[in-house]
């Protein structure tokens, strides 16, 4: 079983061994959403489901939701049931990758966890590692998959509300993470949301700080070494991780968990969230 990550050499054993397994492609272009559809076309892992962070890793269309922000979770039985619809079942590995850093795919992992799946991992590396492996690669639609009877078991993940945070702000017991680049985190250009800043306290680390000059994630001793240096005297497991809009947050929390730090908390409505209430403080700096 795979939990954290899997490489690609590992995914072809797993292809090979007989074991149940579904892939999923979840390539995106935050700026250009229609995009994801064009790389799943042009190129993915054979067999890969697409996973597209709008239609079936948010909510949409006015429906229930589990978190808010601009990508709200749906409920774990909105979730479930897509799951189901494409053939996943209780019993596959689940192997998740995109062509960004784990920065969307890393959602679709944690989401996984939050409806009870524990053999959930990313492919270190994403398309690219899997590429330069010569692991067989399809062009063109997503064929057809048998529907199953997938449901949601207890929750491998911890979700948290900004009714949470706002609770637990400026106590031990609380270290809010920030996944966005430095200058939106210091409030200094913010392209997405309609208030710059932080969440006062928070602490910044850009996701893509995890990611080695390879394309693949830091080794577990040094994610150790350079979270523990950010933390301090911080306790890991006071923990939560948020970015914009509870995407690219799920790379710190992944790697810290390939650092062996723990099972730390995804604000998922994060800073997007966070500032459509006036009431909420604001940090600059």
């Amino acid at each position: 079983m795979y939990t954290t990550l899997i490489t690609a050499e590992q995914l072809k054993a797993l292809q090979m061994s007989g074991q149940p397994y579904l892939v999923f492609d979840c390539s995106y272009d935050l700026m250009k959403p229609e995009d994801g559809a064009a790389m799943y076309l042009q190129g993915h892992i054979a067999g890969a489901v697409r996973a597209d962070l709008n239609q079936h890793l948010s909510a949409h269309g006015g429906g229930a939701t589990a978190s808010g922000g601009r990508h709200p979770l749906p409920t774990r039985e909105d979730f479930a049931a897509w799951l189901a619809s494409v053939g996943f079942s209780s019993d596959m590995q689940a192997v998740v990758y995109d062509r960004q850093s784990a920065n969307y795919c890393g959602r679709l992992w944690w989401m996984l966890k939050w409806v009870g799946v524990e053999a959930a991992a990313v492919l270190d590396g994403g398309l690219q590692a899997w590429e330069a492996a010569q692991g067989d690669v399809a062009t063109g639609p997503q064929a057809p998959r048998v529907a199953s009877n997938f449901k949601p078991a207890a929750a491998k993940a911890t979700l948290v509300t900004s009714q949470d945070v706002m609770a637990r702000l400026g106590r031990p017991s609380q270290t809010v993470i920030d996944a966005r680049a430095a200058a939106r985190f210091r409030g200094e250009v913010e392209p997405l949301d309609p208030v710059a800043g932080h969440i006062p306290g928070a602490l910044n680390r850009p996701f893509g700080d995890n990611i080695g000059v390879d394309g693949k994630f830091k080794a577990a001793e040094q994610l150790k070494a350079e979270f523990l240096e950010l933390l301090g005297s911080r306790d890991p497991a006071s923990v939560v991780h948020q970015c914009g809009s509870g995407v690219s947050a799920v790379p710190n929390l992944l790697a810290m968990e390939i650092a062996g730090l723990g099972h730390a908390a995804l604000y998922a409505g994060s800073w997007s969230e966070w500032c459509s209430d006036p009431a909420r403080p604001v940090a600059k700096g």
